[in-house]
């Protein structure tokens, strides 16, 4: 068997990275994640100024929206003890590269709409 050049992920590698992909695309296209991520941008926001800047998106959905991107490395959470307590959120290096990755892909649906309507209607007509 072949050894692998250097720096040549393997197969297992490779996997990892499409699973790890694939759970990520999973959370960011839920129905709030762009807006919560989008929303914190390049500041610190606490858990109320996001409920008001997300409109339509209840406490306990910002609550498991945020929890998910945490979990994904997409968020921090800092709690201050204070009283009453202070929770703020801010996007992780990780989070605002992808928050560029996003509004490039927001970008490129606005340039190409009229094309990707058009194949949709070509293809429900055949």
């Amino acid at each position: 068997m072949d050894e692998p050049l250097p720096g040549t992920p393997t197969p297992a590698e490779v996997a990892q990275v499409h699973l790890v992909a694939r759970q990520v695309f999973g959370v960011v296209g839920t129905k709030w994640a762009v807006p919560v991520i989008d929303a914190i941008g390049t500041d610190t926001r606490r858990f109320g100024e996001l409920h008001r800047q997300v409109a339509g998106i209840s406490h306990r959905l910002l609550t498991a929206t945020l929890r998910e991107l945490e979990r994904n490395g997409v968020v921090d959470r800092t709690l201050h003890p204070t009283v009453p307590p202070r929770t703020e959120y801010r996007l992780t290096p990780a989070g605002r590269e992808l928050h560029d990755t996003i509004n490039g892909f927001c970008g490129w649906s606005r340039r190409h709409l009229d094309e990707v309507l058009a194949a949709r209607r070509r293809f429900e007509q055949a």
